[in-house]
């Protein structure tokens, strides 16, 4: 298939220089590995979603109901350029990165590495992601390559409460707490973008929503700003909305399509965070359950397979012929949702879409049927319709919902709708490690390609980086790479030192 956005050779990054030369001191690997250097192209999944970071938040601060807008706090330098729940939760928080740093050894690399020279000196990043304690660790490593960060968070129920509060004792200016309203969303946001006298010229994106409102209320700042960073699909689907309507006026760059984000966070990270997310908010069994699940793209194959390995019953939809068949050849039933809906005990959404699930097929579920999102943004599960007055909501527990129908049906709603493992649960540090390097080395590339190379449009990262990334982790298995011989290259039509792949590889 055609490939999404602009591809260029290897040759031409400025991180790949730089991550030669780190190969050639060999600091970060026990063993060399080898990496290519061809680039790569969009990821065939269209239903893929972000699921950067966790969202479990394990101290208790719900007896203080006082909004963190009403609050002056400050950290234990004086500073309180921030807006948390509660600043002495930081010592707390501190040891949560602690404990994700074991778990991300790329980045750990990249901060050794820049021991000898700051790759992002006089960067201004600002960032709108998940802050979670693998987030903190992406943070603390662009300061170490010399960054100045601020941030807020891309979801209203994800932040982990003490991991904010270590990192404004440790000087960041975040502006995020667990259970934000749509307000508070929003206005965490212009904090960390309007501060006078402090102009940002990267942005780091998950979901768009950044990006958005910077063009809405600071089209200026465009003027200053070299490049977006975007790891969601969502966000990635907006660039690529404004640059078909010609008016993205910087580059950006695609990491949701990258290998290392299709391959690894979006598969593996939610067939181990789907089953996580669901028995935390539900207790339920996963054995003989009649589960739904819409799209069949990387989230949905994690999904399928955690759900069928627990002995579940799982139907698939999709749009995609191909993705169906895939669906179909691993041992799942591809329906249409209205064919099934009265008789599935749980509905997940993985589709990066809108209005997937709407009222006439939530009126229609059996009673206790249990509805979640995986997908980045609220939109799949259309909730707003469930907000009328004939309709009960009672919640039962954090993050669930019993909305209730006059006859006293009840369907059980997860995180009204929004991204299940980052409000509910946890997800694996160590996949999240993968994709946290590729938005660093992205940042690295963007802020320090030389004027004109890149254009007012989305480009993809070079295959080089991805494989770079790659084997950043392989130490962690004590993993031995085979080196092909001259006569086997020659045969490949390879080079031995990569790329392994073609550019169009998925």
């Amino acid at each position: 298939g055609p490939t999404r956005g602009n591809v260029l050779s290897g040759k031409e990054f400025f991180v790949l220089d730089w991550i030669q030369f780190a190969d050639q001191k060999q600091e970060f690997n026990k063993r060399p590995t080898k990496i290519g250097r061809r680039s790569l192209s969009r990821s065939i999944s269209q239903s893929s979603t972000d699921s950067y970071g966790s969202a479990a938040s394990y101290t208790d601060s719900s007896d203080d109901e006082t909004s963190p807008r009403d609050k002056q706090q400050k950290n234990s330098k004086g500073n309180g350029d921030f807006c948390i729940k509660n600043i002495k939760q930081a010592d707390f928080g501190r040891r949560e990165i602690e404990i994700a740093e074991q778990e991300m050894p790329a980045l750990m690399a990249l901060r050794k590495r820049a021991q000898g020279e700051k790759p992002l000196a006089g960067a201004k990043v600002v960032g709108c992601t998940h802050i979670t304690a693998q987030t903190a660790v992406l943070m603390e490593t662009l300061t170490a390559l010399g960054a100045q960060c601020r941030w807020a968070a891309c979801n209203i129920y994800s932040t982990q409460n003490e991991v904010a509060a270590a990192l404004a004792e440790g000087g960041f200016s975040v502006f995020a707490w667990k259970g934000e309203s749509e307000d508070d969303f929003w206005w965490c946001i212009d904090r960390c973008v309007n501060l006078e006298g402090w102009q940002p010229n990267m942005i780091l994106d998950d979901g768009g929503d950044l990006t958005h409102w910077i063009y809405k209320k600071y089209p200026n700042m465009f003027k200053k700003i070299k490049g977006i960073v975007e790891e969601s699909v969502t966000g990635v689907h907006r660039l690529y909305q404004l640059s078909k309507a010609g008016k993205l006026c910087v580059p950006a760059m695609n990491v949701n399509d990258s290998v290392t984000k299709q391959k690894f966070d979006n598969l593996y990270c939610c067939r181990e965070s789907i089953l996580d997310g669901l028995k935390r908010t539900t207790d339920v069994m996963f054995g003989g359950k009649q589960v739904m699940v819409c799209g069949y793209g990387e989230v949905g194959k994690g999904c399928c397979a955690a759900l069928k390995a627990m002995g579940s019953i799982v139907y698939v939809t999709e749009i995609d012929p191909i993705c169906a068949l895939q669906a179909c050849m691993d041992g799942f039933r591809l329906v249409k949702l209205n064919e099934v809906i009265r008789q599935v005990d749980i509905v997940i959404t993985c589709t990066g879409n809108k209005n997937v699930v709407v009222r006439e097929y939530l009126d229609r579920m059996k009673n206790g049927c249990i509805v979640c999102n995986m997908g980045h943004s609220n939109t799949e599960i259309d909730v707003a319709s469930l907000r009328t007055p004939e309709l009960t909501w009672e919640r039962v527990r954090s993050q669930v919902d019993h909305v209730i129908w006059p006859d006293g049906k009840r369907i059980v709603l997860l995180a009204e709708g929004r991204l299940l493992n980052l409000s509910c649960s946890t997800v694996p540090t160590f996949v999240l490690s993968i994709t946290a390097t590729t938005q660093a080395l992205a940042l690295i590339e963007l802020y320090n390609a030389p004027e004109g190379r890149y254009k007012q449009d989305v480009y993809l990262l070079p295959k080089k980086m991805d494989e770079y990334v790659a084997s950043l982790h392989l130490p962690t298995f004590d993993a031995h790479l085979t080196e092909l011989s001259d006569e086997q290259a020659k045969y490949l039509g390879l080079n031995k030192n990569g790329p392994f792949k073609p550019n169009y590889y998925r």
